[in-house]
């Protein structure tokens, strides 16, 4: 989701963490530049290039021989209103907004003029896809495309925007938002087609009722006159990043809620804390017509939201779970890996300024038999926060009720409260404040965890944290990708880190928006994914209102890169459309088909189009109408791997 750095959400008040700052010149001297010495005898292959770009990593590997290398020339930025890929290769467009999603008998047509009902927008693809992953039928030739609904811009959504406001301009909204399931079949040309109807088709919306599971379900905190039990909600909305289990199901996390709820004149410290405040209503106007998004009448509503969500994507008559073991927060994404003996570990980012990165261990291994037997193991385990201490090591701190001074007299008498409140439990513990971090990803040739860290504009301000190790600069408008890796297996609760890369341009003359990337510049990265080969895909979220300005001029479009970790390489593959954002990142097994969405083409930098001139900024993907959000198909026109 493009995000103007002055609107971004800060409400982390705390100091933590003294033991960071950097404060005397000296210090400042070995976060800037000398850390790759103190690292190197902690991490040995993987610290040789900390801090000079995409350095070399602690292992190899490869599928079926090919390694890691990348094997494209690389596309150059370009102000463009079109999808622009590396030469032989080839772009398909799949499902737009307003596609219908496959559902038996139920099939509405997307009209140009945005004047389909709230009922037709149930059965369509919602606005603003994003994250999204791919699950086979049959190999790598058909299955179940399961992908995110961020958000909406009115403009487009309805033939006059939010010039008029009704009950039905709010169901249509709401519809707008969530997950999409739909099938999909490759042809021996290679070409994708979606299968319409399909048994699998399912959309997920911000009205579909949802169970609340785990530690925190039934807490006060979470009931509310609907639902005094505190288990049931209504719907899962602004659905960023995400992430897929080895059990078959889907991870859709729920990000910037609080830009949903109105909020009072007097916020308390707990809303405070979760950004929730007077005005916020204003921007989707919810409350207006849904009363449960006006705190001041029910108090305990949004703390029903900022979960992770687990859907079964074989089985459209299941009822999702918001798994409130893995804690709540502004969640980006939810990577999902396995300890040696089984046992589920998911890394997790919270996209807000100053806020924290998460771990999660499931108490119990995977069984085998798919989804039903894996049912409640997300409901047990424990949860982590991150800091990242100066000499380029960390620890896994546990947010478990009882430790650490999480305790009944500082607001946390049951485990309950460490999860709903879960930002305050890590201001307690001294966990490192981010910059922004969003997507996870973890190699699994090497089992390293990857973490972008977008940017931050406030860092180092007036009234504002210092830099620190981990984030090192000061109006941090380009942001980084930072790395770790466990001391023994992924539960282990230390860790060595370095920074992959600091994003930047060397042509702009402020220091700290420099970078030092070997390779094509970017900035603000954002969607992570190592694919199967070893190959780490990047994808870029500059804001509209940032595109081609300032320290952004040479930047105009955002993109998607592919880094080659074992030379140090970083290659531009792949240019979206004006005013969109590039996410969504998933591949068939055997790496011949990528799958991305592009997200928000023609968004004004005001991030809201208007509805007397739709086409303003771009006529993708259909050259009239609207601008529409969608998931492309890349193929290589060989029929070989992506990126070789």
């Amino acid at each position: 989701m493009a995000k103007d750095f002055a609107r971004m959400e800060d409400s982390n008040p705390s100091a933590n963490p003294t033991i960071h700052e950097v404060s005397d010149p000296s210090r400042r001297v070995f976060v800037r530049g000398g850390m790759a010495a103190a690292v190197a005898g902690l991490f040995g292959p993987l610290a040789a290039g900390t801090l000079a770009g995409c350095a070399t990593t602690g292992g190899s590997g490869n599928v079926s021989g090919l390694g890691r290398a990348i094997g494209f020339k690389s596309v150059p930025m370009a102000a463009v209103d079109t999808v622009v890929v590396p030469e032989g290769y080839s772009t398909q467009v799949l499902y737009r907004w307003g596609d219908p999603t496959g559902i038996a008998g139920a099939m509405p047509a997307f009209k140009t003029d945005g004047s389909n009902t709230a009922e037709e927008q149930a059965l369509q693809a919602g606005m603003h896809h994003d994250g999204m992953a791919f699950f086979p039928l049959e190999g790598s030739n058909r299955g179940l495309l399961v992908l995110n609904h961020e958000y909406v811009d009115d403009g487009l959504l309805h033939p006059d925007g939010m010039k008029t406001w009704t009950p039905e301009k709010v169901r249509k909204s709401m519809n707008a938002h969530g997950v999409s399931v739909i099938e999909l079949q490759r042809d021996s040309a290679g070409k994708w087609t979606q299968l319409a109807p399909s048994r699998f088709a399912r959309r997920v919306t911000a009205l579909t009722p949802m169970t609340l599971t785990g530690p925190a379900a039934g807490h006060a905190m979470l009931r509310t006159a609907a639902d005094p039990s505190g288990t049931q909600v209504l719907g899962t909305f602004n659905n960023c990043a995400n992430g897929h289990t080895p059990w078959g199901t889907y991870l859709t996390c729920e990000e910037n809620f609080a830009d949903y709820f109105e909020g009072t004149d007097t916020p308390d410290a707990h809303q405070k804390r979760w950004g929730i405040k007077k005005g916020n209503g204003a921007k989707y106007r919810w409350h207006e017509h849904e009363a449960r998004f006006d705190v001041s009448k029910h108090p305990n509503e949004s703390n029903r939201y900022g979960w992770v969500v687990e859907i079964d994507p074989q089985d459209p008559t299941s009822t999702p779970r918001k798994r409130t073991a893995l804690g709540r927060a502004a969640h980006e994404g939810a990577a999902t890996a396995l300890t040696n003996d089984g046992r589920a570990v998911i890394y997790m980012g919270e996209d807000s300024r100053f806020e924290y990165i998460y771990k999660f261990v499931s108490r119990d291994a995977v069984k085998p038999g798919g989804a039903a037997a894996n049912r409640d193991l997300l409901d047990h385990g424990t949860l982590y926060v991150a800091r990242f201490d100066v000499d380029g090591t960390g620890e896994w701190l546990p947010l478990v009720q009882g430790k650490g001074g999480l305790v009944a007299d500082k607001g946390f008498t049951t485990q309950g409260d460490v999860l709903i409140k879960a930002r305050q439990a890590s201001d307690l513990l001294g966990a490192t404040k981010m910059d922004r971090p969003e997507w996870t990803t973890v190699d699994p040739l090497t089992k390293e965890v990857y973490c972008t860290l977008t940017n931050n504009s406030n860092r180092g301000g007036a009234g504002q944290p210092f830099m620190d190790a981990a984030n090192p600069r000061s109006n941090n408008t380009m942001g980084q990708i930072i790395r770790w890796k466990e001391t023994g297996d992924l539960d282990a609760t230390k860790f060595a880190w370095n920074h992959l890369v600091l994003a930047g341009d060397p042509k702009q003359s402020r220091y700290e928006a420099q970078g030092n990337i070997k390779g094509d510049t970017f900035g603000s990265p954002d969607g992570l994914m190592v694919d199967a080969r070893g190959v780490l895909w990047i994808e870029t979220d500059v804001s509209t209102s940032t595109l081609g300005k300032g320290e952004y001029a040479n930047l105009p479009n955002n993109q998607m890169l592919a880094c080659d970790p074992t030379k140090g390489e970083i290659r531009r593959f792949l240019l979206g459309p004006a005013g969109c954002e590039i996410t969504g990142l998933t591949a068939t097994p055997d790496l011949r088909t990528l799958f991305i969405n592009i997200q928000h083409p023609g968004e004004p930098a005001n991030e809201r189009s208007d509805p007397e001139r739709p086409l303003a900024v771009s006529k993708w993907p259909d050259g009239a109408g609207r601008p529409r959000s969608a998931t492309i198909a890349i193929t290589k026109n060989d029929g070989g791997v992506i990126g070789t």
